[in-house]
């Protein structure tokens, strides 16, 4: 479970909410099903026509991704692939072949089999590259979905409290009445707003950093099998893999290609 992610979720209702409460406002003046209604179902309904299927099924699927962080222990990969590397040194690269077919993690085993067929350096970065910038794209796609939710949201809100004053200005021959609509018309643009600032767009965010510590995985187990087909020593394919685990905030594919020059 992403605590933060939930913390950050309960901070922002209960600042709004306590905000309300200490201008003499009541939870009642903005709990509203209609509006609710208007403003998600109507966002929701232009995502659908603004969004390809598959690209909205994947999106879908990583809303889990927002509360529960199953973001890979880079620390651990390396182990694993420093693992491989030794025993390659030792036994051959011919010797991971039984290994690699019982790999779980599927890029992984997708490029330890590359290796193991004898693709040179080159054709093992394409192959493998083209997998990570194919499945960067996905994610950047399935982020912007919520960004999308987020642009929506507002303006349905808006529609929503156009619809309420159209509903009030049947009233006008009540005027005791009328004050309270107006009111309570507005609150679609308060759920609009909110449903985009407080959720929509930082879910997008969180996808999206979710999307990039998965493609330093991959970035890290490519400079691997890499620097196993080269035939270097473990001790140097550690140290150039701790570039992805340090923390000095350089940026991460420019470290391994300065460390792979002296290693060579």
């Amino acid at each position: 479970m992403d605590s933060i992610s939930l913390a950050g979720l309960v901070v922002a209702l209960a600042g709004i909410v306590g905000g309300l409460l200490i201008e003499g406002g009541k939870i009642k003046d903005v709990a509203q099903f209609t509006a609710a209604l208007i403003v998600l179902g109507g966002t929701a309904g232009a995502v659908m026509v603004s969004t390809p299927l598959k690209t909205l099924k994947g999106a879908v699927g990583r809303f889990a991704g927002v509360f529960l962080d199953s973001s890979p222990d880079l620390g651990s990969v390396m182990e694993e692939v420093i693992g491989y590397a030794s025993k390659a040194r030792k036994q051959g690269l011919v010797s991971l072949e039984q290994a690699a077919n019982e790999i779980e993690d599927p890029f992984l085993r997708k490029a330890l089999n590359v290796a193991v067929d004898g693709a040179d350096i080159q054709e093992i970065r394409s192959i493998l590259e083209l997998e990570i910038r194919i499945d960067e794209q996905e994610g950047e796609a399935e982020a912007k979905v919520f960004e999308s939710a987020g642009g929506f949201a507002p303006t349905i809100g808006i529609i929503g409290a156009v619809l309420g004053l159209i509903q009030v200005m049947k009233s006008l021959a009540n005027i005791d009445e009328v004050g309270q609509g107006i009111a309570v018309s507005f609150v679609a643009t308060v759920y609009g707003v909110g449903s985009a600032n407080l959720f929509f767009l930082p879910a997008a965010s969180k996808i999206k950093a979710r999307v990039h510590r998965q493609l330093q995985r991959k970035e890290l187990i490519l400079e691997g099998v890499v620097g196993i087909v080269e035939g270097l020593n473990p001790k140097l394919i550690r140290a150039r893999l701790e570039a992805f685990t340090g923390e000095t905030g350089m940026g991460e594919k420019d470290r391994p290609a300065r460390r792979a020059v002296p290693a060579a």
